[in-house]
């Protein structure tokens, strides 16, 4: 059994006590994100009428794969990562700070809903149930769905500028906001700084969108394998995720070509680049028009 907390109306369990008496300065706690395994534990908060997004460290959650230390390491060194990939895309951090016990960072809101909540539609309710946010995601417009993934390549270009690699990437990485069709991309917290070696054998992430060297110790993860990411995530949003056949796909065949390349299993058959890949889909997007 868990510790049970309350803060306003929020409650939530942690595996033993923890103070949160630093929580006061953001106001109401509106919501509670306490089921993921990166060891953060997260809260909604409003504060006259703005609301924030605080992902915490260093307290022991109930699902963390990792220690409250590694934890904070691991928020920490995300800082560089939100500050020096801003983009439309990513959620806005707008502050950082230490606690006597961890640290936090401090988000814009953002109206969105997480595309892979497994805590409340774990498969396969969340292929099929009509309140799923994938089910609602996948029954868009395509042309809504393709200017998601349009912004997902543009902001993965800019990661590629910047010498990182797409470490984690998922579906449950995308927040959209079905009122304003608008797209969020949240926890980049495990993309790496090239050069990058696989030193784990099978990598952090979802199997779904992983390429073959992140399962292979000693490999080289490098541009080819964000091309992967990109693949794989196309397929996830525009056809049937790991059953790349153009019969589930639902966009344009000339579309579908650039997709299946970024998938290859061998690493020299994709496209070099995500940049490369960007510039292949653009062209088959207006050939498609």
């Amino acid at each position: 059994m868990g510790k049970k907390f309350r803060i306003n109306n929020v409650s939530f369990e942690l595996t033993e006590n923890h103070d949160f008496d630093w929580m006061n300065r953001f106001g109401n706690v509106f919501c509670v994100f306490d089921e993921q395994d990166s060891g953060n534990i997260s809260f909604g908060v409003e504060k006259n009428g703005t609301k924030y997004f605080v992902k915490y460290a260093g307290a022991k959650t109930l699902n963390a794969s990792v220690e409250p230390e590694a934890a904070v390491e691991n928020l920490k060194r995300s800082i560089r990562l939100y500050v020096g990939m801003r983009h439309p895309i990513l959620v806005n951090l707008v502050d950082h700070f230490e606690t006597d016990k961890g640290y936090a960072l401090v988000f814009d809101w953002f109206e969105g809903e997480g595309l892979h909540p497994h805590w409340k539609f774990p498969p396969p309710l969340k292929y099929h149930h009509p309140d799923s946010p994938f089910y609602r995601f996948r029954q868009l417009p395509i042309k809504n769905r393709i200017e998601s993934f349009n912004q997902i390549i543009e902001f993965h270009v800019l990661v590629e500028e910047k010498d990182f690699i797409a470490v984690d990437f998922y579906d449950g990485s995308i927040l959209y906001d079905f009122v304003n069709n608008q797209s969020r991309i949240c926890d980049i917290d495990l993309y790496q700084k090239k050069p990058f070696q696989n030193t784990m054998g099978r990598l952090w992430g979802s199997s779904r969108f992983m390429s073959p060297e992140e399962f292979q110790l000693g490999a080289e993860i490098d541009e080819r394998t964000n091309v992967f990411r990109m693949g794989a995530t196309a397929f996830c949003l525009l056809g049937g995720e790991l059953d790349r056949s153009l019969e589930k796909w639902q966009a344009s065949k000339e579309l579908y070509d650039v997709a299946i390349k970024a998938v290859q299993e061998d690493k020299s058959k994709r496209f070099s680049t995500v940049k490369e890949f960007s510039e292949r889909w653009k062209m088959a997007l207006d050939s498609s028009d």
